[in-house]
């Protein structure tokens, strides 16, 4: 346990000293920023106002930025310490693969964690400083929202860390899977349904496999119980969920699939050539 916390700790300070962390943390700080100054919290659209709209737009711009950021900063992780001879070094001293491997996964979750709810906590506090209401069961729900999209996407990026072997494969391979979840498949079902490929019942399961897509639609949920915005699929949604079991699905579901990806990743990890 001593070693997994001296792994967590080194893999803090060096996310910390790093460029992609500064930058991550200007984007989001400025992306709220940039919200009090338009003007979102003072404006009324389809009766949200306040913190509830700058929230909800909030949460739509990070399904784009988050996890990009999180693929491009993480998926080298392994790979790039492979790569410069940190993992051989690390290696020589009396510390155990898993300590290694979910100290660097624990520690990224932390660095990647704090800018976003940094800002949210920065949009909470302007909130409350103007008077607003504060929504404060709605602000808890995102919170969950991004930290489970965090776990989804860091244990995409360790899998991938694991499973390559040089760190430019490992980022276009990150890429692809950006681009696949948060176009090609929605594209391809689109296709699908207009085409009256397959059942409409089927396709929708599909859709509701990509991470992104229950992120979305769970974001929208609270807002639109009914999920009248997405058309025929919310009476699928609705009739095999309902509302409350599906908004602890969008949470749960991203948990439960970066820890997997995560714990594929360390068994491929500890049985290939680590150096």
């Amino acid at each position: 346990m001593k070693n997994l916390w001296l792994m967590i700790s080194i893999d803090i300070k060096e996310s910390l000293r790093s460029k992609w962390f500064l930058l991550y943390s200007v984007v989001f700080g400025g992306i709220v920023a940039l919200f009090f100054i338009s003007g979102v919290t003072e404006s009324r659209v389809q009766g949200f106002s306040g913190l509830s709209r700058l929230l909800l737009i909030f949460i739509e711009v990070s399904i784009v930025i988050l996890p990009i950021f999180i693929l491009v900063s993480t998926v080298r992780t392994i790979a790039g310490d492979r790569d410069s001879n940190v993992l051989e070094y690390l290696l020589s001293f009396p510390i155990a693969l898993k300590d290694y491997f979910f100290g660097r996964f624990i520690g990224r979750f932390i660095t990647v964690s704090l800018p976003i709810v940094g800002a949210l906590l920065l949009a909470l506090v302007w909130g409350v400083f103007r008077g607003a209401d504060v929504p404060w069961g709605l602000f808890f729900y995102y919170v969950a929202l991004v930290l489970s999209l965090n776990i989804q996407f860091l244990g995409i990026s360790f899998f991938i860390s694991s499973a390559v072997k040089t760190q430019e494969l490992a980022l276009g391979v990150a890429f692809f899977v950006w681009l696949a979840l948060l176009a090609f498949i929605d594209i391809l079902l689109i296709g699908m349904l207009s085409r009256s490929i397959g059942s409409a019942e089927t396709i929708y399961s599909i859709a509701l496999a990509n991470p992104l897509q229950v992120f979305r639609i769970g974001a929208i949920s609270v807002f639109d119980p009914q999920l009248a915005v997405i058309g025929p699929a919310a009476y699928f949604i609705l009739d095999t969920f309902g509302q409350t079991f599906f908004s602890i699905y969008a949470i749960c579901y991203p948990v439960i699939l970066g820890l997997v990806f995560g714990v594929l990743g360390y068994m491929i990890f500890k049985r290939r050539d680590l150096v």
